[in-house]
């Protein structure tokens, strides 16, 4: 193949638009494909039975109780959908400052993943590892008399967590914390309990982003975390550097992929881990990025279908090897078309 560099003849015997003309042609030099295979899907549950709750700042997207839960996993896997992401709403009177309602075997989480890898074993299940739905502060760990939040002591929780994602059939558990040296300690804890194939997606790239807001409404942490902020460990979002050191450790401890979050305002993120590592890197297109797509294609500003799909494929020429994203569902439908 002729290096990039290599010059071209002049127009008018170089006419790049000759490959633009027809649909054939362009389908035929398309480099970047998107299809179900690429899609996570992120979704919200809630405690009760036949309980269904729209998310007021993510028009679209709803809290679901486990029963409904699974009818959804059936029609994402039909759809070709691999993988479920799986958020808990843990109820306040539950939350509590050590947070071990993290790893009640019988929590909500452990028992979504065991109804959901019952009904639909097929379908990969993911489980959030971090701290903040079940704080009374929203934080992602266990803080000291300050408000600071404490890392070793947060670690032995996550680890608990973990562990207890596994035993209930967790297919891949995924530390989004970013608490120094989680990875390597949920690996070797994974590893003492016998589970060796449970996957690990570490979040080692997440950055203390402004735009989680929807998010935190959804799984009801907002109002925990009120004026607080996350800055003592999510990383600045003016770093780049930091985020390949922070990649490095987290293969070197054991992750089998690691997540870019947020997604589009740091694509370049994405290019720089992947062109370095070559590890399986993904993204998350956060509930931001999905809020301002949703009320601009609300407001007949954008078109919602191409916007999206546009926002795909841009990931995924980042490199991203897949994308956790609200609109999972809507794309494979759109892409069945």
């Amino acid at each position: 193949m002729a290096d990039l560099d290599t010059p071209r003849s002049a127009y008018p015997i170089t006419r790049m638009r000759r490959m633009r003309r027809d649909d054939f042609s362009r389908r035929l030099m398309r480099e970047t494909t998107l299809t179900p295979n690429d899609l996570i899907w992120p979704v919200f549950v809630l405690e009760g039975q036949g309980q269904r709750e729209s998310v007021p700042s993510m028009p679209g997207v709803e809290r679901l109780s486990i029963d409904l839960l699974i009818e959804a996993a059936r029609e994402a896997h039909q759809l070709g959908i691999p993988v479920m992401a799986l958020f808990p709403v843990t109820p306040m009177e539950v939350k509590s400052l050590d947070a071990r309602e993290a790893f009640n075997p019988d929590g909500l989480a452990q028992r979504a993943v065991r109804a959901l890898k019952e009904a639909v074993p097929e379908l990969g299940v993911m489980t959030d590892v971090a701290l903040d739905p079940f704080t009374t502060h929203g934080q992602d760990g266990l803080i000291d008399e300050a408000g600071y939040v404490m890392n070793d002591e947060t670690v032995d929780v996550l680890v608990r967590q973990a562990v207890s994602h596994a035993e209930a059939g967790a297919d891949i558990v995924a530390p989004s914390d970013m608490m120094d040296g989680r990875i390597g300690a949920v690996r070797a804890a994974l590893e003492a309990a016998g589970h060796i194939h449970t996957r690990i997606m570490a979040y080692s790239a997440k950055y203390a982003s402004s735009y989680y807001g929807p998010f935190r409404d959804a799984v009801g942490s907002a109002a925990n975390l009120g004026t607080g902020n996350k800055y003592t460990y999510q990383m600045d979002p003016a770093n780049s550097n930091e985020a390949i050191h922070e990649v490095a450790l987290d293969l070197a401890e054991g992750a089998d992929m690691v997540m870019v979050k947020p997604g589009m305002p740091y694509l370049d993120i994405v290019r720089r881990i992947k062109d370095q590592f070559g590890a399986p890197t993904f993204v998350y297109h956060v509930s931001g990025e999905y809020a301002m797509l949703k009320a601009a294609s609300m407001n007949g500003w954008l078109n919602e279908k191409a916007v999206v799909l546009e926002a795909m494929v841009s990931m995924k020429r980042a490199g991203a090897d897949g994308i956790l994203t609200y609109y999972a569902k809507d794309i494979a439908r759109w892409l069945a078309e």
